[in-house]
């Protein structure tokens, strides 16, 4: 397993993208709203991410800017997982809406994930969102110098679990920096044994997918979407993280 490991400057580099990309997701929290359109929503963040001087690293993934992904965002509203496509949908009031964030600047990337509340949702989707919040602050507490990659994978299973929810599991985190996915993958489930040795300077975007009801999850036909196959909500909430010798560097924080 390749593991990648940063120097000093190159982490300040990361975390320069990294606050645009948090600096875009505080800027969306204003907009939504019932009635806008995640289209719109993706050419707000377009318009900012470019204006700060980098890039939005999800246009075109996958292919070129016409074949690739198309969006500068994925916006995944409700029972959408992951890779939901900016367009014509408008939220509507007690929706949950997933929006994740890619940006590059210097050659560095940024990631992070954030769902919210489109109005006020029902109690069940509330309860989900601040879980699936909670199981990446107790994943965290196992990324530090020292300790092993799977204690991260069982700590998201069991917070999400203990709230009465589930993990997918055909999606992972990821370590991120000059490209933005590289090894090690982060599964969000227990493993076996103890995985990689963390080491100071690796950063990673660890990443939890919590669902309300089953972790089987289908791609819908525009080869994109993710949904859950019982059509339930999901929720996402993703940093980027710096291992450290103490507590972790979360870079995608404002």
């Amino acid at each position: 397993m390749a593991i990648i490991i940063k120097n000093n400057e190159q982490i300040e580099l990361m975390r320069e993208s990294n606050r645009i990309v948090a600096r875009t997701h505080e800027l969306l929290r204003k907009y939504i709203r019932a009635g806008v359109t995640t289209k719109e929503l993706d050419a707000i963040a377009d318009e900012y991410i470019r204006g700060q001087g980098a890039v939005p690293s999800f246009k075109g993934y996958m292919g070129s800017s016409t074949t690739g992904f198309p969006g500068s965002i994925c916006v995944s509203v409700n029972e959408e997982v992951i890779h939901g496509i900016p367009g014509l949908k408008k939220l509507r009031d007690g929706d949950i809406v997933s929006i994740d964030i890619g940006t590059v600047k210097n050659g560095y990337h940024g990631d992070a994930a954030r769902t919210f509340e489109v109005g006020e949702a029902p109690e069940i989707r509330k309860r989900l969102i601040k879980t699936t919040q909670n199981c990446f602050f107790k994943a965290i507490e196992y990324a530090k110098a020292g300790r092993h990659l799977h204690e991260i994978c069982a700590a998201v299973q069991e917070t999400a679990e203990a709230g009465g929810f589930s993990v997918v599991r055909d999606y992972v985190g990821h370590g991120v920096g000059r490209q933005m996915h590289e090894e090690p993958q982060i599964p969000n489930y227990k493993q076996a044994g103890r995985g990689p040795r963390l080491y100071k300077g690796m950063t990673l975007a660890i990443e939890p997918m919590v669902n309300e009801g089953a972790y089987e999850v289908v791609i819908l036909k525009d080869h994109w979407t993710v949904v859950t196959r019982d059509r339930k909500c999901s929720a996402h909430y993703e940093n980027t993280v710096a291992v450290t010798d103490g507590a972790p560097d979360i870079l995608s924080l404002c």
